[in-house]
């Protein structure tokens, strides 16, 4: 299955630009069309070990307990967040395989 996610600072997506409302809107926008939910906050997510490299560049050495993803299998969804918080990271990896056996785990 494919995963799409973004990725920010905890200090980012909870302080600066709390994420809270949009995500609270979009469970209840689920909720009244009978819609399981398909979006996570993972705080420190496993997945992003096989991106260690390619992260601490992007990231500016934030180590990964600072990071917080936000993981959909919804690939607008997650473009939409990706526009509507410019200043974050987006990605996608497929699961389970080698090596990530758990998508949604996180420490």
């Amino acid at each position: 299955m494919k995963y799409y996610f973004i990725l920010a600072t905890k200090e980012f997506l909870f302080e600066i630009e709390p994420v809270e409302e949009v995500l609270r809107e979009r469970a209840h926008y689920y909720s009244s069309r009978n819609k399981q939910v398909d979006f996570w906050i993972l705080p420190s997510p496993e997945f992003l070990n096989i991106y260690a490299n390619e992260l601490r560049e992007l990231t500016k050495n934030n180590s990964n307990d600072n990071l917080v993803a936000i993981v959909s299998t919804d690939v607008d969804f997650i473009y939409w967040l990706k526009l509507r918080y410019q200043n974050v990271i987006s990605g996608n990896f497929n699961a389970p395989t080698t090596k990530v056996l758990q998508p949604l785990a996180y420490n």
